[in-house]
């Protein structure tokens, strides 16, 4: 029996997760989790990167203190976000957060001189005012000048630990940088942002082996001896691995801060409505593409909670918007205004004032036309998945904390007409730990790794109820024009 560890970091929180394979069951512990969050400073956002790494080590230590002893240890973090390194290794400023406003003059300039359209070409990555192109454009000039190499935060974790610089191909996709036909940094990209090809590590593939924690860590803070796998690093690519499907009929539903969903190809699709109706084409572990949308997801509530000074769980949240009758006001979800507003409720009033509809007043209100329209969002997708890729999912896996929802688990499918597929709620840990499992020879392939999950944590099944039929077609009229507003 072997222990694998997970350092699976996402927007709010992070955790270290320990694995163990035992009688073809994978069983899971949490070992350590903290919080996470960016901090507004001087008019920017930023993350405390030195914080997630003091609390890998000390997740680290009490793994030691658990008795693992030796094990693999692989990264995934969320994606698009960087560190810059001096000639010394040393990082030099902070990391600015996606959420931090400074993209929005350069996205126009960027597109004034490398048109969106050729972007799309090259790339096949949806629009996002935070994509890694548009942040490098916006980033001081003297100080990326003074950069030996550019790092995306879970490589810049693995560099802590191992000294070892790598460019993860999952999280690089998402820079809007990799060409999809060359499959490497793209010359004209650079050439745009002034940076060599040198300023980033050598492209790599998820299951390769980094080697050993350094020798000193190890020593100083009494750590388990750990090799370095290199995991899915974007926490998107970790979660669809850790999808416990099968067949090729599903679509999935990766449902966090962001709700990702989309499908598992094996080639790209990256087609002049693909671009139009902004869908991307992010790579994945073992040659495969998630043609996916980002929606605003459960940032929506977590934000909604915050204003309520977090007197209501997320439960009693959801509780509350049981009570109150479906469809009464709705939002487009990944309206700009919803990004990083400075009061989430506010702005979700302010927006259905502004389209003429009843405005939310209590906590339940509030809750509930979020999750209405995130179940709208998914149909509207689902169906559209359906066109651009001529092929109709027949089931909904949701994974991720939102998988925990039954409210909108069960009004997605009702409103989708297609069944839904709940659990597990930590896929990405376990796509971290499956590729870790894959590289040690544990397990074969995904294949295995996926029946793997199907036998070993439990899935919650909801059937499309069809007893809202006239509600729910009023409601899709009302959202799609919501949309094309």
């Amino acid at each position: 029996m072997r222990d694998y560890v997970a350092v699976d970091i996402g927007a709010s929180s992070g955790r270290l997760v320990r694995g163990e394979l035992q009688d073809g069951q994978l069983s899971l512990q949490e070992i350590h989790r903290f919080d996470n969050g960016f901090s507004e400073r001087d008019g920017h956002c930023y993350w405390d990167i030195d914080h997630l790494y003091r609390e890998i080590l000390r997740g680290l230590q009490q793994a030691k203190q658990l008795g693992i002893e030796n094990c693999t240890l692989g990264i995934d973090t969320w994606a698009v976000d960087y560190a810059l390194l001096d000639g010394k290794g040393e990082r030099i400023g902070e990391v600015y957060a996606y959420r931090d406003s400074r993209t929005l003059e350069a996205v126009p300039q960027v597109h004034e001189i490398h048109p969106f359209a050729r972007i799309y070409e090259k790339t096949g990555i949806q629009h996002l005012p935070f994509n890694t192109l548009y942040q490098l454009f916006a980033h001081d000039r003297e100080e990326q000048a003074k950069a030996e190499q550019i790092l995306l935060v879970p490589d810049y974790l693995y560099y802590l630990l191992s000294g070892r610089r790598i460019s993860e191909m999952t999280n690089a996709s998402t820079t809007a940088l990799l060409n999809l036909q060359t499959r490497e940094y793209d010359p004209g990209l650079l050439e745009l942002l002034g940076l060599p090809r040198s300023k980033f590590p050598v492209l790599t593939e998820p299951g390769t082996r980094l080697g050993k924690i350094k020798p000193e860590l190890v020593r100083d803070y009494g750590l388990p001896e750990c090799e370095l796998i290199v995991a899915a690093t974007h926490d998107t690519a970790s979660a669809v691995l850790g999808v416990p499907a099968s067949g090729d009929s599903w679509a999935y539903l990766s449902s966090g801060t962001w709700s990702l969903i989309g499908v598992e190809r094996q080639t790209p699709l990256a087609t002049a409505e693909a671009m139009e109706r902004n869908y991307t084409n992010e790579w994945g572990a073992y040659g495969t593409y998630r043609f996916l949308k980002n929606i605003m997801g459960m940032w929506l509530i977590q934000e909604v909670r915050k204003d309520y000074d977090k007197q209501h769980s997320y439960a009693e949240l959801v509780e509350l918007a049981e009570e109150v009758s479906p469809f009464r006001s709705l939002i487009d979800c990944n309206d700009d205004r919803f990004l990083n507003p400075a009061n989430m409720t506010e702005e979700i009033r302010r927006f259905c004032a502004a389209t003429g509809q009843p405005v939310p007043d209590t906590p339940g209100e509030v809750a509930r036309c979020i999750f209405d329209s995130l179940a709208l969002s998914y149909d509207v997708y689902l169906k559209e998945f359906e066109r651009l890729t001529g092929q109709k999912p027949e089931t909904l896996h949701i994974v991720g904390g939102g998988a925990n929802n039954g409210l909108l688990c069960q009004w997605t499918a009702d409103v989708s007409g297609i069944q839904v597929e709940a659990g597990p709620t930590e896929s990405t840990a376990l796509g971290n730990l499956l590729v870790q499992m894959i590289s040690s020879g544990a397990i074969r392939d995904i294949g295995e790794g996926r029946e793997l999950i199907r036998r070993s944590f439990p899935i919650q099944t909801y059937v499309p109820r069809g007893t809202n039929a006239d509600p729910i077609t009023e409601a899709r009229k009302r959202f799609v024009n919501l949309l094309a507003r």
